[in-house]
């Protein structure tokens, strides 16, 4: 079957902003584990694998940065992240306590001094439950304390759907993992 053709190009890129800010955040996060002297693995599900390109991108990077999971499928949250597979069942994949899970197995299976995670519903369809445009995020520190920070976007208007949704996440998770790592000092 051959491949669809290209859609012709309306103009330019409609979400620059956004992927400049990704990328502006995966840098500073960058520079605040390299002066801390500390490492980040990534446990991404929304995003998929968006955030670890985002931090690679950054050169020097490889001092700080252990390594990721991209765990889309939900069995692969607990195979992978050891996200409890009761929680999933009762909760499902979209929940906070679930992005608190998988920060905390990434950061415990990668051997990170800090865990990201990133858990939603781009949409356009609900999942577990949860409307478009939810997303949770969590940090896991040094310490093993992770605070999971419940985002919500709005999926309709003119920045909907997946790419959008996903951009800001991953604008916001670098710059909370920049925050708590510029915290614990």
């Amino acid at each position: 079957m051959p491949l669809a053709p290209l859609p012709p190009d309306d103009g330019p890129d409609p979400l620059p902003e956004l992927r400049e800010a990704l990328a502006d955040a995966a840098a500073d996060a960058a520079r605040t584990l390299l002066a801390a002297g500390a490492t980040v693995a990534t446990a991404e599900s929304l995003t998929g694998g968006m955030l670890g390109a985002a931090l690679t991108a950054v050169p020097g990077v490889s001092a700080a940065y252990r390594g990721g999971v991209v765990s889309y499928a939900t069995d692969l949250k607990h195979a992978l992240l050891g996200v409890d597979a009761d929680l999933l069942a009762r909760e499902g994949a979209v929940h906070p306590d679930v992005a608190r899970a998988m920060a905390l197995g990434v950061r415990d299976r990668l051997g990170a001094d800090w865990g990201i995670a990133t858990t939603g519903v781009a949409g356009p369809d609900p999942q577990d439950g949860r409307p478009a445009g939810t997303v949770y995020v969590a940090v896991a520190g040094a310490a093993g304390s992770a605070g999971p920070v419940a985002v919500a976007y709005d999926a309709s208007g003119p920045a909907s759907g997946l790419e959008p949704v996903r951009l800001r996440t991953g604008d916001d998770v670098p710059r909370l993992l920049a925050a708590r790592v510029a915290e614990a000092g």
